[in-house]
């Protein structure tokens, strides 16, 4: 366990930074339980988190915005979350930039959405910024209150290991089940 600590205090920032860069919710949020631990700077791991998920929000929009041509090809296979994406985009408006951020799957298309249809490039970067900052803020900080509860999770989960399978397991045919039943034509 003190090893797998010492990587992490190592290498976290890193990560931190490059999944940032990527939007994950799971790694900030991690950061903000080590943050608990005090394996990282919270203020640091914030830091880097905002500033990396608004690159990262940034470089997508830029590639929709001036490379379509090249990006086009990979989400021939995603035209129902475009679609949807799209749907979010016309529903919201600029809320969609702050909403997509929470959202799996859509968090990648909705820059690219917005770029594509000819959304201002310095109106996403004005909104993007306080979108980054609330992603972060809310999911680390939550993160980081919560610290106790989960590593008490975590002690839990070491004396009972079938239990994290069996709750996954609920999750995933719960949303399975959930996607078919909305889905489905009526």
């Amino acid at each position: 366990m003190e090893d797998t600590l010492t990587n992490l205090s190592t290498w976290g920032y890193l990560a931190l930074a490059f999944f940032s860069f990527g939007g994950s919710l799971v790694v900030v949020a991690a950061a903000g339980v080590l943050s608990y631990m005090g394996e990282m700077n919270l203020y640091v791991a914030l830091g880097i988190a905002i500033v990396f998920n608004y690159i990262g929000d940034m470089f997508l929009f830029y590639l929709g915005k001036y490379h379509k041509a090249d990006i086009k090809p990979y989400f021939e296979k995603h035209k129902r979350k475009i679609a949807l994406s799209t749907l979010i985009l016309r529903k919201y408006g600029v809320l969609a930039i702050f909403i997509q951020k929470f959202l799996y799957g859509i968090k990648t298309l909705i820059p690219l959405s917005m770029a594509i249809s000819r959304y201002d490039f310095k109106k996403f970067g004005f909104y993007n910024i306080f979108a980054s900052v609330f992603f972060v803020l809310v999911i680390m900080m939550s993160a980081f209150y919560a610290g106790q509860s989960i590593q008490q999770l975590f002690e839990y989960f070491k004396a009972y290991p079938w239990v994290p399978f069996v709750v996954l397991f609920s999750i995933l045919a719960t949303i399975w089940y959930g996607m078919n039943y909305l889905t489905r034509k009526k």
